[in-house]
Parts: C-alpha cells; sequence; structure tokens
C-alpha cells in the first residue's frame, strides 16, 4: 500500500467517523444533542473534502476542475441517493410499502444512470 493510499485510508475513516456520530447525534432524539450533532457532522464533511485534497496532492494530480457535466453529475447522484433513502423511509419507518418501493425503485434508476453519465456508452 502506498503512502498516499494510507493516508487518505485514515483520514477518509476519520471523518466517516465523525460523520456518522454527528448524524447519529443530530438524529436521535433520545440523545438530545442536535446541534453538537450538526456541528460533528459538518465537521467530518470538511475532513473528507480535506482527504480528496490532500490525496490528489500527494498522488500529483491536478486539482479538480468544475464543470457542468461534473455540477449535474453530483445533483443526479444526489437525487438518486436521496430518492432512494426515501423510499426506504416509507417502506421501514411510515408502513407505506407499495409508494415505498415505486420511489426506492426510481432512486436505483437514477443511480444507475450515473453510469453511461461517468464512463459514456461506447
Amino acid at each position: 500500500m502506498r503512502k498516499s493510499n494510507f493516508v487518505a485510508l485514515v483520514l477518509g475513516t476519520i471523518s466517516g467517523v465523525f460523520f456518522a456520530l454527528g448524524m447519529c447525534m443530530a438524529l436521535l432524539p433520545e440523545w438530545n444533542a442536535f446541534r453538537p450533532g450538526v456541528g460533528l457532522g459538518c465537521i467530518g464533511v470538511v475532513m473528507a473534502l480535506i482527504t480528496v485534497f490532500v490525496w490528489r496532492k500527494m498522488e500529483h494530480k491536478e486539482p479538480i476542475r468544475i464543470t457542468g457535466k461534473a455540477v449535474a453529475t453530483t445533483l443526479i447522484a444526489v437525487i438518486g441517493a436521496l430518492s432512494l433513502g426515501v423510499g426506504m423511509v416509507n417502506v421501514m419507518v411510515w408502513e407505506n410499502l407499495v409508494r415505498g418501493i415505486i420511489i426506492g425503485l426510481i432512486g436505483i434508476v437514477v443511480l444507475l444512470m450515473l453510469i453511461p453519465i461517468c464512463k459514456g456508452l461506447k
């Protein structure tokens, strides 16, 4: 394992732990820690962004350029992940089985659209 990959692994794990703990603190009402949870979640997101920049620097790659395609791809990914999550919540929490399955399947189809968008069709 190269040093850059190890550093990215460690930083990514730490940022994931901060984000997960923050979301648990924010979303579990039994903990009564919404504000600190949001803060920890934000620290996790910032650390994840720092991880990307550090890894790219160690790999001697050029900085990420923000293009219209990158923004559109990110929006499609967010929409797909959110609709898949909303479908799961409908099924598991709100007990709306049919609506949850339909919304979840729409989310899966949107996420599958990312493959030809990112890789292209040949």
